[in-house]
């Protein structure tokens, strides 16, 4: 039985003792218990019972396209537990305690470590279910920080025989994904404690922005433009908007305040930079935690843009606030709603915003998620969660999409996680066409000779965001209106939903609960990435967009701008405004589920009337005159906004400025608020070498210094998985505030470190993070030579070029070979794959000695394979200018082992196509590293148009650039043409 990652509660339950004074109550509640075991016979396959739920509704045999391979890998399959009916009544007694004001418990939050010791397994249940999956045949992975999750991998073959089912391939939509074809059956001892098994499919959820349908961005954000006087949002005119500049300019700029931002794909730092620098921002980078376990970082076409915004949006209406990325990466089998359990698991950030959603009908799982989303409120922690962009029909896809079906698209439901009754649910509105026009002076400024970055003068009344009519009428293939309606998820209503007129007397959790501006071209907003699924095509009216904001906001050989819009930047916009509520109130730990104080705020007459703006014109009905492909029938599907709460805009929007200072918050915490620092002394350490970590706990006011304990979490794990050194999940502070530890990483690739502060009876409790980047082994020396075979293949068809690196000099280590070709825009819609990249069944092919070593490249010149094989080939993506898929950094090779293909020669292992340092094509780099196992390249994020050109006929030259990992003096470059008939 694996031991290493599996935490021991000892320590942390002496952590937690040692704490009285911190938390008298709570901390006499944990000390006197301990979960009691709840699996009472031996777990064993010889009787089974179905696992509830665990059929994803789109894995149907009409989508059924074939058989995994056996030996196809599945890494980090999440085994979720349920709490114990007493567990659950203790748990939503202390939720309702927390917010109580005059309670014991009020704005006492938990650590991780004191969640899991009241609400986690008990640790002899948790070695009976590892024991099992080991013989299984499965790895363990990790358990969760809470005790209530076992990530574990594997192949496809031990997952059918472990839990009875089919792993098979679904065409979706023209993408293929996988999934189990039938429920999952447990041992029957295990299926009682066990509420979810996730991870075995890669159905992501589903980005909510939406593209702009204007004809060019050159001729549109709020922003003034110098070049058509038409306006846009820039984070200055959304502070004016909803009055923050008063609260702002005193300081109360989120200072102190964590907002955690949940994503799939990485990003590149520079476009956040060229964010802040085109608003008048400092510019401050924010700081990147990878979800362990769930690959290398990549960025993925789609999500990297999403994550861009979310990014540049929570931090630019906070721009005191810490922001904390934490994404997954190249493992196509996680998604950001592993971001968010790990982001709770670990307690990172006292706000939670995530601009993603599955409607209810397509949701597995949803009891192990809600279980996460509870775990937040116990901690304090604030979740804000886009409720949608297609209006009332969160189902909807495409009018050419027939699978799901169209009355399975057009059916009445809503977005999870905004559905939850333990998340705030951000919908959207927008203004006027009128009030959009370059010649309404009463809101905007005039057109000047420069771009104005803050244009707006006042507040713009709302309306329910719905441009449905104007997107489909300009060519849009989906549905642009705010979500909202009734949950499925919940027969009753929260009690906290209640006291503002409009609110249904029907049971149910009604969704969304605020909105702010969110329309893509009313007026729509700006932002910057370098994700060119969001930049403007070539069109009659000028070429295609070649950059994002690199002058200001604009491209600066074409002057496009990038714009877009949805709840997904209503929902970073309002994580920005509780950061700096919670600065206000003095909410030094967080707030936790902000729902009862808003509706409580808003059930007063007076406080609604200058807190809130109601909307009370416009709908989110998907307008009738647009026919059957878009539309059930208007009269099924209207929801409309009236007086008080609507299921179009919820409370309405906030007045930041007046609902900051409205009588009816609840009390601020006494605890000074703390802020956790950690710091590596390299963060890029050799494998095997000592690497210092320092912690460093301080006040965020006055001139205190914490005492307590730090408890680390490494790569996922409470124990002191990966190092070395002191062994201790749990170090002292030191006098100053400060603890050390040494870590000591025999693996190359990404790891986090969580340093949790659990408080002490004067201080709050604190999270900090830091990554360090492991790279392969390399020598240091000596020199390495390349060469390519040329390709001609006909169009449509594909061939291979074999690739060879040549060592020399005693030269041994990690290569990174970044690619460059004559023509990015012909090429666009090129794939690739390594044709023997599945040889070892794990995504490496291994080659030893001294002498040179090869792999065959494939290019395929057929579009439409770029679109459906990109699970189907387990690794073809469509090689899009600056690429579809990225390494992770500011323009800097991505981590040792983040793509699929490994070879050696001598020490040496070949890795498959990441590339990283060229802005151009930086999807494709071929890593040859001192590796025993390569990691498999994941599907595509993100849906793919199955309606696209192929390559044109020409003659290209691909210029191939290799570079040792560590040393970028040892370097080569080749060429090969690649002719296309």
């Amino acid at each position: 039985m694996t031991t290493l990652l599996t935490p021991s509660p000892t320590p942390r339950l002496l952590g937690i003792c040692g704490s009285l004074a911190a938390f008298a109550l709570a901390a006499a509640t944990l000390c006197a218990q301990t979960p009691a075991p709840r699996i009472r016979a031996e777990i064993s396959s010889s009787a089974t019972t179905p696992l509830q739920g665990s059929l994803h509704p789109l894995a149907r045999p009409a989508f059924d396209s074939g058989r995994l391979p056996a030996n196809t890998p599945m890494k980090g399959v999440s085994l979720f537990f349920n709490r114990s009916a007493a567990q659950q009544a203790d748990l939503q007694a202390l939720l309702v305690a927390q917010q109580t004001p005059g309670s014991p418990q009020y704005h006492q939050w938990l650590t991780p470590d004191q969640f899991a010791a009241r609400f986690g397994m008990a640790s002899s249940d948790i070695q009976q279910a590892e024991t099992w999956l080991q013989q299984q045949g499965f790895a363990i992975d990790s358990v969760a920080r809470s005790q209530n999750m076992i990530r574990f991998s594997g192949t496809a073959g031990q997952v059918e025989q472990a839990f009875q089912t089919q792993m098979h391939y679904y065409t979706v939509n023209g993408v293929r994904h996988f999934a189990p074809s039938t429920a999952l059956n447990l041992p029957s001892s295990l299926a009682s404690v066990v509420s979810a098994v996730r991870n075995l499919d890669d159905f992501r959820p589903r980005s909510m922005m939406v593209k702009t349908t204007t004809a060019r961005g050159r001729a549109n954000p709020a922003f003034t433009s110098s070049v058509s006087g038409s306006v846009f949002f820039a984070p200055g005119d959304i502070k004016v908007a909803y009055d923050m500049n008063t609260l702002i300019n005193a300081g109360t700029n989120g200072s102190g305040q964590t907002i955690a931002v949940m994503g799939q794909s990485s990003v590149v730092n520079s476009d956040i930079e060229a964010f802040e620098t085109a608003s008048g921002l400092t510019v401050k980078d924010p700081t990147p935690v990878l979800v362990p376990g769930s690959g290398t970082p990549q960025a993925f076409q789609g999500d990297e843009g999403e994550s861009d915004l979310d990014l540049e949006w929570s931090g630019g209406i906070a721009p005191g606030a810490n922001v904390v990325f934490v994404y997954t990466g190249s493992d196509s089998s996680f998604g950001v709603f592993d971001s968010l359990q790990y982001a709770v698991d670990e307690k990172i950030g006292n706000i939670i915003s995530i601009s993603y959603g599955i409607c209810e009908a397509e949701l597995t799982g949803a009891s192990a998620l809600e279980a996460v989303l509870q775990q937040a409120g116990t901690q304090g922690q604030t979740i804000v969660a886009a409720s949608g962009d297609s209006g009332s029909t969160a189902c909807y896809v495409s009018p050419t999409t027939t699978n799901p079906t169209l009355p399975q698209q057009e059916a009445i439901a809503v977005s999870y996680p905004a559905s939850s009754q333990y998340a705030t649910g951000i919908g959207g509105t927008e203004i006027t066409a009128a009030n959009d026009a370059s010649t309404n002076t009463t809101y905007w400024a005039s057109q000047g000779s420069s771009d104005d970055i803050t244009s707006l003068k006042t507040y713009i009344p709302e309306v329910v965001w719905n441009d449905d009519l104007t997107a489909v009428q300009n060519g849009a293939t989906s549905l642009s209106a705010g979500g909202g309606g009734v949950s499925t998820l919940y027969t009753t209503t929260p009690s906290w939903q209640t006291g503002v007129p409009g609110i249904p007397s029907t049971p149910g959790r009604y969704v969304p609960d605020v909105s702010l501006y969110a329309s893509p071209d009313l007026p729509g907003f700006l932002f910057c990435t370098s994700d060119q699924s969001d930049w403007v095509g070539a069109s009659v009216n000028g070429p295609a967009q070649a950059a994002s904001c690199n002058s200001g906001f604009r491209d600066s050989s074409t002057q496009d701008l990038t714009i877009a819009g949805g709840t997904s930047f209503s929902t970073p916009i309002f994580a920005g405004m509780v950061a700096i509520l919670n600065q206000e109130k003095g909410y030094t730990g967080g707030v936790g589920l902000l729902n009862k104080t808003l509706y409580s705020l808003a059930a007063n007459g007076t406080t609604y009337t200058s807190a809130f703006h109601d909307v009370t014109t416009g709908n989110n009905a998907c307008p009738a005159s647009l026919g059957a492909s878009f539309c059930a029938g208007a009269a099924e599907t209207d929801y409309a906004a009236g007086t008080g709460y609507d299921l179009a805009t919820g409370l309405g929007s906030v007045d930041l400025g007046n609902i900051a200072t409205a009588a009816g918050w609840p009390a601020a915490s006494t605890l000074v608020g703390t802020a956790t620092s950690v710091v590596a002394t390299s963060s890029t350490p050799a494998a095997g070498a000592n690497d210092g970590i320092t912690i460093t706990v301080a006040s965020l006011t006055g001139n205190s210094t914490p005492t307590g304990n730090v408890t680390l979490s490494i790569d996922g794990s409470g124990t002191a998985y990966g190092a070395t050194g002191s062994t201790a999940t749990t170090i002292a502070l030191a006098s100053n505030g400060t603890a050390t530890y040494t870590a000591n990483f025999a693996t190359a690739g990404t790891h986090t470190i969580v340093a949790q502060y659990a408080g002490d009876s004067t201080h709050a409790a604190s999270t900090g993070s830091v990554s360090v980047t492991v790279p392969g082994a390399t020598s240091g020396k000596g020199t390495i030579a390349l060469s390519a075979t040329s390709i001609s293949v006909p169009q449509g068809s594909s061939g291979s070029s074999t690739i060879t690196v040549t060592p020399a000099g005693g030269y041994t280590g990690t290569v990174y070979l970044t690619f460059d070709t004559s023509n990015d825009n012909a090429l666009a819609n090129l794939c690739y794959e390594f044709s023997n990249q599945l040889t070892n069944g794990d995504g490496s092919v291994s080659v030893t000695g001294t002498a040179a070593v090869t792999t065959q490249l494939s290019l395929d010149a057929n579009a439409m394979d770029c679109a459906t094989a990109a699970v189907a080939k387990s690794g073809t993506h469509a090689m899009r200018r600056f690429g579809t898929v990225k390494a992770a950094g500011n323009h800097k090779p991505a981590a040792p082992g983040s793509m699929p293909l490994t070879l050696s020669f001598a020490w040496l292992l070949f890795a498959g196509f990441l590339g990283a340092s060229s802005r151009k094509l930086r999807g494709l780099a071929v890593v040859i590293g001192l590796l025993g196992v390569g990691l498999a390249l994941s599907a595509c994020g993100s849906s793919v148009s199955t309606s696209v050109p192929n390559p044109p006929k020409g003659t290209y030259t691909i210029t191939v650039t290799g570079q040792d990992s560590a040393t970028a003096t040892i370097t080569n470059t080749t060429t090969f043409t690649l002719t296309i008939n």
